[in-house]
């Protein structure tokens, strides 16, 4: 992977990471640094944490997954893809938890795509 490539995927996590923490900040009533702090580790740690796993898991199982890569996409990719219409289409709305605990704060650093996937995603179930 060269360092363009490298550069444009910190670069794509950084502005998820950003666009996601912002949100977050938005629901909060009120303000503190160790509330930013604790929003600031949870994302960054997350953003870290998860492309260093997908590397050392696709290192070791590369001769598997790589028959298999374009329908782990497809299936990934579909059920984004049918989690966004669901919410597009929906008229329910959501709920604003500004709450920095663990048991608020896990679900939102996980990928966009994850949201969708009920198991992560307190609000979907």
């Amino acid at each position: 992977m060269s360092f363009i490539e490298l550069f444009i995927i910190a670069a794509a996590l950084s502005m998820d990471a950003f666009a996601v923490s912002i949100c977050k900040g938005l629901s909060m009533q009120k303000l503190s640094v160790k509330n930013a702090a604790i929003v600031g580790c949870y994302f960054g740690g997350f953003q870290a944490l998860m492309p260093a796993i997908g590397f050392m898991l696709g290192y070791q199982f590369r001769e598997v997954i790589s028959a298999l890569d374009h329908w782990f996409a497809f299936v990934l990719l579909s059920i984004i893809g049918i989690g966004m219409i669901r919410d597009a289409r929906s008229d329910e709305e959501e709920d604003v938890d500004s709450s920095v605990g663990f048991k608020s704060m896990f679900h939102w650093p996980w990928p966009p795509a994850s949201t969708h996937w009920p198991w992560v995603s307190p609000s979907h179930s």
